[in-house]
């Protein structure tokens, strides 16, 4: 769980750091997760049946909902990063923690694209298509990767409010035209998306193989292929991400511009 209470924390290179942390986080989620079996059961509706609790959810739904049922009662879904996949959820039993005010009230929450790209098209890639039996092992490091997943895209929120910030008269005007192209175009930096995925080719050639061979990046046996973390990326990470801030961004423009009329009126 993060801590929002802290000093600025909401500086660029507070909010960086952030990201690239996340990398690491995600990157070895994956590692944990690969070295169990795809165990598919785990994942279809009523494939697995303990004692009535599951009900019409998938195992791993069932898993995750408890799952969030703990973590909601220590207030982890009130902090401004962290989203739940799991509904209803209890309200926290610890006291009420003030977070500084940072992003605008907003209701943004990819997470069920999130689980459908999770189950669909990365757990397939990195686990063996077979059945291993190790059914709560693969959820509990199934539940890590989704949160961490969650937590690095919907971070994009915090992008793009420093950004508006800085540019708010250019976001407000593609916002109230509806412009989701032109508001994407302005928030994107090709530059800086190449230098992640090149970061992240190289932390996966590390991370993924073992210390004990003589050429790094050269294990023919890496826990993780390389192109698998770089294409989760940039074929979800990255494009998730976009549709956070350029949603944010919609709503963040529109409701200042509502704001501008109602202070000159």
């Amino acid at each position: 769980m993060s801590n929002f209470t802290e000093n600025n924390p909401f500086s660029l290179d507070k909010l960086r750091s952030t990201l690239i942390r996340l990398e690491d986080t995600i990157i070895f989620a994956l590692i944990e997760r690969a070295q169990f079996a795809l165990n598919n059961c785990i994942y279809t509706k009523g494939a697995l049946e303990f004692n009535g609790a599951t009900g019409d959810r998938s195992f791993l739904e069932y898993f995750l909902w408890e799952t969030e049922k703990v973590h909601a009662k220590v207030r982890r879904y009130t902090s401004p990063d962290e989203y739940a996949f799991t509904s209803p959820l209890p309200e926290p039993i610890l006291p009420v923690l003030k977070f500084k005010e940072f992003l605008a009230p907003n209701d943004i929450n990819v997470n069920g694209s999130i689980m459908d790209i999770y189950v669909k098209s990365i757990v397939p890639v990195i686990c063996q298509d077979r059945d291993d039996n190790n059914y709560g092992s693969s959820a509990t490091k199934d539940i890590e990767c989704l949160q961490a997943l969650s937590r690095r895209i919907h971070y994009g929120k915090f992008i793009a409010e420093s950004k508006f910030r800085s540019s708010s008269e250019e976001y407000i005007k593609l916002a109230l035209a509806n412009d989701r192209n032109g508001i994407y175009e302005l928030l994107t930096n090709r530059q800086v998306e190449e230098k992640l995925l090149e970061r992240l080719r190289r932390k996966a050639l590390v991370y993924g193989q073992t210390f004990d061979q003589e050429k790094e990046g050269q294990n023919s046996h890496l826990r993780v292929p390389v192109n698998v973390v770089v294409e989760l990326y940039e074929r979800w990470v990255i494009p998730l991400t976009k549709e956070v801030e350029v949603d944010y961004l919609i709503e963040r423009g529109q409701k200042a511009a509502e704001g501008q009329q109602k202070q000159d009126s």
